[in-house]
């Protein structure tokens, strides 16, 4: 691709670039030279697993890779110790090195269902900064000012609300920019929450004498819930590592008014117009999950989630409910109680329960009638419980 194409194709999807006629020199030089650029992409494994909204930069830096140019995702198994406080209103808990390293492993394997691992160079910035003296530290921060750190919207939340912020915090965004000192990048890409930090590394580079980095921040992906950030501890996300069928029928939930921005961030594409937003929806995700779990899975998800919900008839009130609230040792007669209170408001007694719908055989889960309400039971994703003739809610 020319210069200009690829810089159609990179930019598409982000949230901002400092500066596109930046990115469109060093890409120009790039194909003069014969040199490719060094991408640099900084994960902190702060967990073991990923989830979608981290694949958003991930998939922006396999566009990079696909281009030719050097992919560096680069470990942050000395700053994940620390913490980074963007976007945070409290002090973050600190980990030991030994989590950080059993969860980067994990986040590496996982991070190679999108990037190539054959062309991604792997580096972790304990490799510098482990060796650095306190002197080294020092000198590294007279390069910082406190007014430039107090600039951050998150700093400053904190301070105006009376909450404290620590020292160590401080600290982040500068080993975050020297990071892109020690490897020569020539563009970073992270989240919007990223922007300061990055800006920080451009600084040091100058600073250093080396050509500063572009600037390529991408949109946090909301999650399922439409409204808050994805995050394991909103329990709004879809982990990579999830399987095909909860996968496809955590994203079935998605609405369709957030549908346009999963394809155009997690698959890079517009949906087509000429679908019905069900059935756009649907290849939204057989396609994502295909992604993670290869082709065949996306396809059977899809197989199965079709029998087990499009295809029946599960009345016109029916309603989604979350599986994470759920109560605990779940029987049909406590799985029943849910279903019309969370569903419905609706409060029935266990003896109502008993002899008006279970007994009877009204209460069914994906067609199967449940007759024992002291039996046991399991759910997952995509499960359709029928509960009456005009009620039936769908767990997502």
């Amino acid at each position: 691709m020319t210069p200009d194409a690829q810089l159609q194709l990179l930019t598409a999807g982000t949230a901002k670039v400092l500066s596109e006629k930046e990115l469109l020199e060093k890409l120009r030089d790039s194909a003069k030279t014969g040199r490719p650029l060094r991408i640099k992409l900084g994960v902190d494994p702060t967990a073991p697993d990923i989830h979608l909204g981290h694949t958003v930069a991930l998939e922006k830096l396999r566009q990079f890779q696909q281009l030719g140019h050097q992919a560096v995702l680069l470990i942050g198994d000395f700053t994940a110790t620390i913490g980074d406080p963007s976007g945070r209103s409290v002090t973050r808990p600190p980990l030991s090195r030994e989590e950080v390293l059993h969860n980067a492993a994990t986040y590496t394997e996982q991070a190679f269902k999108i990037l190539d691992r054959g062309q991604t160079e792997v580096v972790y910035n304990g490799d510098w900064f482990r060796k650095m003296s306190y002197e080294d530290i020092l000198r590294l921060n007279a390069r910082v000012t406190l007014q430039q750190m107090l600039q951050r919207e998150d700093f400053r939340t904190r301070i105006e609300a009376g909450q404290e912020i620590r020292l160590h915090e401080l600290q982040y965004p500068v080993m975050q920019g020297w990071d892109s000192v020690e490897i020569r990048a020539d563009v970073e890409i992270g989240g919007t929450d990223q922007l300061f930090n990055i800006l920080v590394g451009r600084d040091l580079q100058k600073e250093e004498g080396q050509p500063q980095q572009v600037v390529m921040v991408v949109p946090l992906l909301e999650g399922l819930d439409g409204v808050k950030k994805m995050s394991k501890s909103y329990g709004n996300y879809v982990g990579v590592n999830d399987a095909p069928q909860d996968m496809f029928g955590k994203l079935m939930s998605v609405s369709d008014s957030l549908m346009a921005r999963y394809y155009q961030l997690l698959l890079g594409e517009e949906p087509d117009p000429a679908l019905h937003p069900m059935e756009a929806k649907k290849s939204l995700a057989e396609k994502i999950t295909g992604r993670y779990h290869g082709v065949e899975a996306g396809g059977a998800a899809r197989g199965t989630w079709d029998a087990r919900f499009s295809q029946r008839d599960i009345g016109a009130g029916a309603t989604d409910l979350p599986l994470g609230e759920l109560p605990a040792g779940l029987n049909v007669l406590s799985l029943t109680a849910h279903g019309f209170k969370a569903g419905f408001g609706l409060e029935k007694s266990n003896g109502e329960l008993r002899k008006q719908f279970i007994t009877p055989g009204s209460v069914q889960l994906n067609g199967d009638k449940l007759t024992d309400a002291n039996a046991a039971v399991t759910v997952a994703a995509g499960d359709v419980l029928k509960l009456s003739k005009k009620h039936a809610v769908r767990f997502i």
